[in-house]
């Protein structure tokens, strides 16, 4: 029995070819560290870091590469980024499809004074961004949002949200984790100060390397979570004031940021516009074959992506979470993966808010997402499979 890989908005799986044999290359003939060897070799790895926050910076239209930080993944992005703005008495408005990774961070922070709230989405994960403006209040400081739904695809306006944001001198937040590397996002079009993104997923980089792109105005006023030895102004007990350096500290993952590297390049050679295409279209195949299926339906947006049928369908991403009726949600990913080799996640996919907006918590759901490596025949598998479950 084959597997079959449907498990991505976790983390991509295949990789970018070649991904693996190009950090190894860096491990077993080039493992120097940067900004502390005064040698050749070292100022070639360097090179190749900053070339990875060039290629990144152009990505999402950051202002300049020294904007790029790099992090050990996007929850930590997220943490440096609160933990470092926000102050006692400061508001903060996220949607209610958020994940752990920014809701956690701000209960946390709740014993600092600082007080949030999760504009409700609708029953398919879709946002009203007139919800958002009225639901700001004089003391609120920051818009916090995801791009994409990681339990239900559906995309949230940035866009529209960023120019509210603008309109009220408001920091705008932006978690790309499920969208970067298949949909564009470019900072300045949309009104973003500050985007997170993960390296390990739509990336298809390694796990434990992300970051985020901040503005310059914003950075000066961000306390650094970590401090540390940067090789940087060696003479001073105080950490630098420049970028990347001031929240740079301690040696950054460097087979990581190789390995992004690496994929980043992938993904220019291939295309993002035609990944995305596939993906969608992957997507939406998944979606026809299982249109008729009784005793199971899908959470969150159910209609084709856009370019197939109706008119004006919601945008999704290539995730579909699959509610079953008939029988228990961990039971049907457990027989998915038993006897027909399909890999999905079940439960709340850390995200209970949006659970409770779709309406599947506490049962929560089986998530199926779909990658640039999947084939039609998987997918026509998968979808198989689920009707198999569905006919017990």
């Amino acid at each position: 029995m084959r597997q079959i890989y449907c498990d991505n908005g976790s983390t991509s799986f295949p990789k970018a070819p070649g991904l693996g044999e190009a950090i190894g290359k860096h491990l077993d003939c080039a493992g120097y560290n940067i900004n502390r060897g005064g040698y050749n070799s070292a100022y070639s790895v360097a090179e190749t870091v900053l070339d990875t926050r060039e290629r990144l910076c152009r990505m999402f239209g950051g202002e300049q590469s020294r904007n790029v930080i790099f992090t050990a993944g996007i929850t930590m992005s997220i943490n440096m980024i609160l933990k470092g703005l926000l102050k006692s008495g400061d508001h903060v408005l996220v949607s209610s499809m958020e994940h752990n990774g920014v809701v956690r961070p701000l209960v946390q922070l709740e014993e600092e004074g600082i007080c949030w709230e999760a504009v409700k989405c609708g029953g398919m994960g879709e946002l009203d961004p007139a919800d958002v403006e009225r639901a700001i209040r004089p003391e609120t400081r920051m818009v916090l949002m995801l791009h994409g739904s990681n339990v239900c695809g559906t995309l949230l306006p940035i866009a529209q949200v960023g120019q509210i944001c603008r309109k009220h001198d408001l920091i705008f937040v932006v978690d790309t984790a499920q969208t970067a590397g298949t949909y564009p996002v470019n900072m300045k079009e949309c009104g973003i100060d500050i985007l997170a993104f993960a390296g390990h997923k739509g990336l298809l980089g390694p796990q434990g390397i992300g970051g985020f792109i901040v503005s310059a105005e914003l950075a000066a006023d961000m306390r650094p979570l970590l401090a540390g030895g940067t090789g940087s102004t060696s003479d001073k007990l105080t950490m630098p004031e420049f970028l990347p350096d001031k929240f740079e500290a301690g040696t950054i993952n460097l087979p990581g940021i190789v390995g992004l590297n690496h994929a980043l390049r992938f993904i220019e050679s291939e295309g993002m516009d035609a990944m995305r295409e596939k993906k969608a279209r992957l997507t939406d195949l998944f979606l026809q074959e299982i249109a008729e299926v009784k005793g199971v339906r899908v959470a969150g947006v159910p209609f084709r992506l856009p370019g197939g049928s109706g008119e004006n369908a919601p945008q999704r991403t290539a995730v579909v979470s699959l509610d079953f009726q008939t029988l228990d949600n961990a039971e049907a990913s457990f027989a998915l993966e038993q006897e027909y080799g399909i890999m999905t996640r079940c439960g709340l996919h850390c995200a209970p808010l949006a659970h409770r907006t779709l309406g599947t918590f506490p049962q929560g759901t089986v998530r199926f997402s779909f990658g640039y490596f999947n084939t039609e025949d998987e997918i026509r598998e998968a979808a198989a499979a689920v009707r198999s479950i569905c006919g017990r």
